[in-house]
């Protein structure tokens, strides 16, 4: 079995591919690791660059974009390997990065998933949107991470640099243990992009497992390599997703009426779409909640894990305050101003 395999899963990513690569094999490869490229049926002559360009890497061949969610699955399933590290190709990793979350997970036998501080390649002071220092979600769903709260992002000043437990961990660069992977099935397809990570997260926390962040490691993020961020199918994913992931994971006594309070800030949501002008992302929520109402039977399967175990392994990193009350009302825009929450110290 191979100690670990860091795997980055490719779709029309060719340019970030001559970018990167070469920097992951650099820092990455060793007796112990191996880097794979899973390509998600790309059409921009990306594999035919891995084969030519890139010989030393395991050449993943999926027949068409499968989403981030089943690309992974399919593509981890033939990998056997103690830890699987997921990694967005456009980011530009450091040295020894990939060894320094290996050796984190073999001292914590308890934890499933850690990640790396996730800086801006573009300002590399910056914290990068897509998972800062850790994730968190408020009580209805909407997450936010230590240096990133909705579309502000804090200069890194060595604020967050402690190992810490948090409650999801980003996607974009994750070391992820490969029994807890097997165990949780993986990300969920049905999710296709964004917040699966969060989604896989929180059924982690219900069996137990415990997340981490660790400064130790850093990497640098272009971010919205594949998806714009400010495109309408996102914003779209995002409501939707957001939809899925609490109607899966929340406890019996709180499902219901978390719900009806979530639906009714998307509305508001809409609203402030409308004074931006823009109509297409009103479009989007709209779309969302339509096929949210259709996914539901579903949905209802997955709910078996939550309504099996306590709700305590997963609550412990939530703030249980609305975090669009506290950035909006109360003005609380960076994370260090909503730690006296959480009842665990950092």
């Amino acid at each position: 079995m191979l100690k670990t395999a860091v795997v980055i899963l490719n779709w029309n990513g060719r340019t970030f591919l001559e970018k990167f690569l070469g920097n992951v094999i650099s820092y990455s490869t060793s007796p112990a690791c191996r880097v794979f490229v899973a390509d998600n049926g790309s059409t921009d002559g990306s594999a035919d660059l891995i084969r030519s360009g890139f010989p030393q890497v395991k050449l993943i061949e999926l027949d068409r974009n499968y989403g981030f969610a089943e690309g992974y699955n399919l593509a981890l399933a033939g990998i056997d390997a103690e830890y699987f590290i997921l990694l967005n190709s456009d980011i530009e990793v450091t040295e020894g990065w990939a060894m320094k979350l290996t050796s984190f997970m073999d001292n914590h036998p308890e934890v499933a998933a850690c990640q790396p501080k996730i800086l801006a390649f573009d300002n590399r002071q910056k914290f990068e949107y897509a998972g800062a220092a850790g994730g968190y979600i408020d009580k209805f769903g909407y997450p936010f991470c230590r240096g990133r709260i909705f579309d502000i992002t804090e200069t890194d000043a060595g604020q967050y640099d402690s190992v810490t437990e948090v409650f999801w961990t980003s996607g974009a660069c994750m070391i992820v243990r490969s029994d807890a992977w097997k165990k949780c099935r993986g990300l969920d397809p049905s999710f296709f992009a964004h917040m699966e990570e969060i989604d896989l997260c929180w059924r982690m926390r219900l069996l137990g497992y415990r997340l981490y962040f660790t400064p130790d490691a850093a990497v640098y993020h272009v971010g919205g390599g594949a998806l714009p961020y400010n495109s309408p199918f996102k914003t779209y994913l995002n409501f939707r997703n957001n939809l899925f992931l609490l109607y899966k994971n929340l406890p019996v006594n709180k499902l219901h009426g978390t719900l009806l309070k979530r639906k009714l800030l998307d509305a508001l949501s809409a609203v402030f779409f409308l004074f931006k002008g823009q109509p297409r992302n009103i479009g989007s929520i709209w779309k969302a909640h339509m096929d949210y109402y259709k996914a539901v039977v579903a949905l209802k399967k997955e709910r078996a894990l939550t309504e099996r175990v306590s709700e305590e392994n997963a609550s412990s990193r939530v703030l249980n305050k609305s975090i669009v009350f506290e950035f909006y009302v109360k003005r609380n825009r960076t994370f260090d101003r909503l730690k006296k929450y959480f009842p665990v110290k950092e």
